[in-house]
Order: C-alpha cells, then sequence, then structure tokens
C-alpha cells in the first residue's frame, strides 16, 4: 500500500503531499500537484522519510553516481580509475566520465557535466568506443 507525504523543495520547505513515492519519477514535471511560478522537476526521492524533492530545471541533474553490482567484462576488476562514456538508462546518449571501481563490486562514476535523470535501479553500462567495458545498477 502507498502512504502519502510531503512534497519538500530542496531548502526543506514543504509545498504540497504526494500519495505514494513509487508513483514518481526522478526528472518528471506533470502531475505533482503542486502551483509554482516555475516548473518544478522531481530531483529525488527520500524513502527513509517518505518524502518527494523537487525543484527547478537548473537544480535537476547530477555529476556523480554509484553503481553496485558491477560486472566486468573482461572478468576482473580494474585497478585503477578510466576514463568511458557511460549511459544510464536505455534511451540515454553516452556521457564522458571517470570511472573509479573501488574493488567492492561497486564503481565510482564522474561525469563531465551534469547528467539529467540518474535514477536509482536503472542500468549504467561503460564503454570504451563500440566496446562494453562493463556495468552496474544505480545506487
Amino acid at each position: 500500500m502507498l502512504k502519502s507525504g510531503e512534497i519538500v523543495t530542496r531548502d526543506g520547505t514543504a509545498i504540497g503531499s504526494h500519495n505514494g513515492l513509487a508513483n514518481y519519477t526522478i526528472g518528471q514535471r506533470k502531475g505533482l500537484g503542486v502551483a509554482s511560478p516555475v516548473p518544478l522537476y522531481v530531483i529525488t526521492k527520500d524513502a527513509v522519510r517518505n518524502t518527494l524533492i523537487v525543484g527547478t530545471q537548473d537544480e535537476l541533474g547530477s555529476n556523480e553516481l554509484i553503481a553496485r553490482d558491477v560486472n566486468w567484462v573482461s572478468g576482473e576488476t580494474p585497478r585503477e580509475p578510466f576514463r568511458a562514456e557511460v549511459k544510464i538508462r536505455y534511451t540515454a546518449k553516452e556521457a564522458e566520465a571517470w570511472v573509479k571501481p573501488n574493488g567492492e563490486g561497486q564503481a565510482e562514476v564522474t561525469f563531465d557535466a551534469p547528467q539529467r535523470d540518474i535514477t536509482a535501479g536503472q542500468a549504467a553500462v561503460f564503454y570504451q568506443g563500440d566496446t562494453v567495458v562493463g556495468g552496474g545498477i544505480i545506487l
């Protein structure tokens, strides 16, 4: 059963209520049910506090992500950070980034430019040219 909760801005100002976090996706603009002089987007979801955090388009996006359950095509975890093109969802364009394996089945990805719609549970795939180097699930 879905539980309603607050919709807040990044600074914590309550501006409305939601009808269950599962009904919203990162980057969503329509159907938020809050009035604002500027368009608002879902920035993140805080499951611990059952809070939907919204903000302007300028606030949407991040330069970083962590991927879990990373699989390396070579079968071995790279020892050093490396450059790659990273795709964060099936329909997304690859983006230049540094990938830093941590040896615990995770990798930290730092993009050259902020990426919209980095979403927990989606796949992050690391490419070097046309070759898939590895990939994991976004935390």
